[in-house]
């Protein structure tokens, strides 16, 4: 009979002591916050300590860069419903700052008219470019890989080819995605229409299995380390060599369930490779869209992934190809 027997969703033990400030940084114009203390509620789901932090002029600047970016497209969606709080706030998730008009192709537009959004992109690209040096130059002062920068690189790479590198190669800022929550998906949804059906491009199916894969491969992992964690199994690195361990009894668990079970170190390859394969497959699926392929449903076609639906209704005359007065 099926017992709910040992779950733990939450950290179990939360450690409170002095505030650690971390190992020794490398000498530099910088030093981390004082600021420093502990969480209760943060500390069920991670360390309860908070702080110190380390911003140093990367950090600071992302920040500026990030905040000038979202007041931009704040203050632009609040003229949009006359200054009104309560109409603000309303209409929030369906307000937009759209980018400039076909007509004028990479030209700088008026501000009313996409030069706001254009000034958000650059802010917002900075800040977040800044991020990632900031990234990069953490995991240097502390002796780590870069697995955490590249993967991080991957997700940039996707943004920049919606608002900037594809934008570039079909000659006009009106390619690009507005600054919105609900307008951004209406533009996928037209952006799939118009070009065939996205779900055709094989590039962005390769995208879904690896969105699809990382998830179910970070919550297998996660599952096997909370199932096991009365074992240690946080003490990952402790564990990979010794007998009758947590690790052990979860690999002898997929092992047994599957007849294959990935370690304590190539698990997190696994994860790591299908998060990043996953934007960087997209982009690739986005940037030859309209460059290359211009209907991804006569493209599967033509190439024999799906099947040419016979005509339903007599086809009818372009109106414009009609001479002798209107169709």
């Amino acid at each position: 009979m099926f017992t709910p027997g040992y779950q733990n969703i939450f950290t179990q033990v939360q450690i409170r002591g002095p505030a650690y400030a971390g190992v020794p940084l490398t000498r530099g114009p910088w030093t981390r916050s004082q600021l420093a203390g502990h969480s209760y509620l943060l500390g069920l789901f991670g360390d309860a300590q908070v702080g110190p932090a380390y911003l140093g002029w990367t950090g600071v600047a992302s920040l500026l860069c990030g905040f000038i970016a979202f007041e931009i497209i704040g203050l632009n969606m609040w003229a949009s419903v006359g200054w009104n709080p309560v109409e603000f706030l309303h209409r929030l998730p369906w307000l937009a700052l759209e980018p400039p008009a076909p007509r004028y192709g990479l030209r700088i537009p008026p501000l009313a008219e996409g030069g706001w959004w254009l000034m958000t992109g650059f802010f917002l690209t900075t800040s977040i470019l800044l991020w990632w040096l900031r990234t990069y130059r953490r995991a240097k002062a502390l002796g780590l890989g870069y697995h955490t920068t590249w993967a991080f690189a991957a997700a940039i790479w996707l943004y920049l080819v919606l608002g900037f590198i594809r934008p570039l190669l079909m000659g006009s800022w009106s390619e690009a995605v507005p600054f919105g929550i609900f307008p951004h998906l209406d533009w996928t949804a037209a952006f799939s229409i118009r070009y065939g059906n996205l779900f055709y491009n094989p590039f962005h199916a390769l995208s879904i299995v690896f969105l699809y894969g990382s998830t179910l491969l970070f919550a297998m992992h996660g599952a096997t380390v909370l199932a096991t964690s009365r074992y240690g199994a946080e003490r990952e690195v402790e564990q990979i060599t010794d007998r009758g361990t947590a690790f052990e009894r979860g690999m002898l668990f997929w092992r047994w369930t599957m007849g294959f079970n990935a370690t304590a170190e190539s698990i997190h390859r696994w994860a790591w490779w299908f998060a990043v394969l996953c934007p960087l497959t997209g982009g690739i699926g986005i940037l030859l869209t309209g460059t290359v392929v211009d209907n991804w449903y006569l493209w599967a076609v033509k190439h024999g992934v799906a099947p040419q639906y016979p005509a339903a209704f007599p086809i009818l005359p372009d109106p414009a190809l009609v001479t002798g007065g209107r169709p």
